[in-house]
């Protein structure tokens, strides 16, 4: 789990991807080509939000090479997140509304996280100001190496790393 200080923005979600995939992402997939992110459908990481893609180009794809498949979740249906499940509500109940008076009292409630089932929790703090209110121009999305699935495609898409990146 990542936690930042600033803005919830397009910029942040992507770059505390690029933190689990330099952290943890690699070692657990060493000859992984493609990841697929399971996202809600509205927010920094939504389905109409021009620079939640151009970030994931610039910071996943061309960075990583590698190609980005998303699915968002519809409106309304983010509850069917097994994250939310699994994850945040074992978190909610191991701080048990203790007062969260600085972010390693909160890293620590995170960190210290388990379940009978062996869940085991890692949380990293994502330093950082990110601004709000970034435009992606039209001839911005034309660069992207974006492809719609058949399915859904405003919500179901890949992008790849361009052709001209090391």
């Amino acid at each position: 789990m990542f936690v930042g200080t600033s803005h919830d923005t397009p910029a942040f979600a992507v770059d505390t991807l690029a933190q689990w995939w330099l952290c943890e992402g690699r070692q657990r997939y060493p000859h992984a080509q493609e990841i697929l992110i399971l996202a809600d459908g509205g927010g920094s990481n939504g389905w109409r939000c021009r620079a939640w893609k151009k970030d994931l180009q610039d910071r996943i794809c061309n960075r990583f090479g590698l190609t980005v498949s998303v699915s968002h979740y519809p409106p309304g249906t983010s509850k069917w997140n097994p994250i939310e499940h699994r994850l945040f509500s074992q978190i909610s109940r191991n701080w048990a509304g203790q007062p969260l008076s600085d972010i390693e009292t909160m890293l620590n409630f995170i960190r210290t996280t388990t379940t009978a089932t062996g869940l085991i929790v890692t949380a990293h703090l994502t330093p950082g100001d990110y601004d709000t209110g970034i435009r992606i121009s039209k001839a911005e999305m034309r660069e992207l190496n974006l492809a719609k699935h058949d399915t859904l495609g405003s919500w179901n898409y890949s992008l790849r790393p361009n052709q001209n990146v090391n």
